[in-house]
C-alpha cells in the first residue's frame, strides 16, 4: 500500500526561476533568502504532517500550481523552481534524498485558481523492488 502526503505552498518566487540569473550581489543574496525561505516553509508543513514511516526510501513527486490567471508556462523551469522545497522536504526527514535514485519528479499540473495561488506537492511513497 502506497501512502501519500500533500504539502501546501505559496507559488515559488520568480527569483527562483533558472530564466532569471542573478546579475548582482544584490541579485544572488535576493535569491539565497527567497531559497532559504521556500526551504524553511516546505520543511516545516513536511514535519506538521507527522509522517511515522519517514523517511521514505522512494517516493514520487507531484506539483500542481494554481494561478489566477490561465497562460502558457514552462513546465521545466516550474519543477526546477522547487529545488529549494524539495531540499526542505529532505531536511524534514520525509525522504531520504532528492537525487534521481529516490525521488522522480512528474511533470507539474497547471490548474486555475482566481481565489488562491499556489503549489501543491504531493509526494508519493513507491516501495522498491
Amino acid at each position: 500500500m502506497n501512502e501519500t502526503v500533500t504539502i501546501v505552498l505559496p507559488l515559488p518566487p520568480a527569483v527562483l526561476s533558472p530564466n532569471r540569473p542573478p546579475g548582482s550581489i544584490g541579485g544572488r543574496m535576493k535569491k539565497a533568502a527567497a531559497a532559504k525561505r521556500l526551504r524553511g516553509l516546505a520543511r516545516t508543513a513536511a514535519l506538521e504532517e507527522g509522517i511515522e514511516s519517514a523517511p521514505w526510501e522512494s517516493a514520487t513527486l507531484q506539483a500542481v500550481f494554481y494561478h489566477k490567471q490561465k497562460r502558457r508556462r514552462d513546465g521545466t523551469n516550474y519543477n526546477a523552481s522547487l529545488k529549494a522545497a524539495q531540499d526542505g522536504i529532505v531536511d524534514a526527514g520525509l525522504i531520504v534524498d532528492d537525487d534521481a535514485d529516490h525521488l522522480t519528479t512528474l511533470p507539474p499540473v497547471f490548474r486555475i485558481d482566481k481565489g488562491l495561488s499556489r503549489v501543491e506537492l504531493t509526494l508519493e511513497r513507491q516501495e522498491r523492488g
